[in-house]
């Protein structure tokens, strides 16, 4: 049994009335006032862990560095996209200049 699964136990020894505080603060080899702050601490621990909590799973806690990475990231790879699309731009302007077979070229005919 961990300390304080043991501190818990005699908490709810004391309160259901198996045990006194002496007895329990005896065991844990404290001051009977020391007991009664570690109880008066362990139950309200308990009263809060108890408390409505909203649906669903909460929200990771933030951390900026992480955010401020993730955005470059973000960022990086919208530029990445850019510039695929500006080599494919540039290799299908190639193409159409290249002459074709009868010796002329695109380009010529846009004129």
């Amino acid at each position: 049994m961990t300390p304080s699964e043991q501190r818990a136990s005699l908490i709810l020894q004391v309160r259901s009335g198996q045990i006194t505080a002496q007895e329990a603060a005896q065991q844990l080899g404290i001051s009977r006032q020391a007991f009664y702050k570690w109880e008066k601490r362990g139950l309200k621990a308990l009263l809060h862990a108890l408390q409505d909590q909203p649906p669903g799973r909460r929200k990771e806690t933030t951390d900026p560095e992480k955010d401020r990475l993730k955005s470059r990231v973000e960022e990086l790879e919208r530029q990445v996209r850019l510039y695929e699309q500006r080599e494919q731009l540039r290799t299908l302007l190639k193409q159409m200049e290249e002459p074709d077979g009868s010796g002329s070229s695109t380009k010529k005919n846009w004129k």
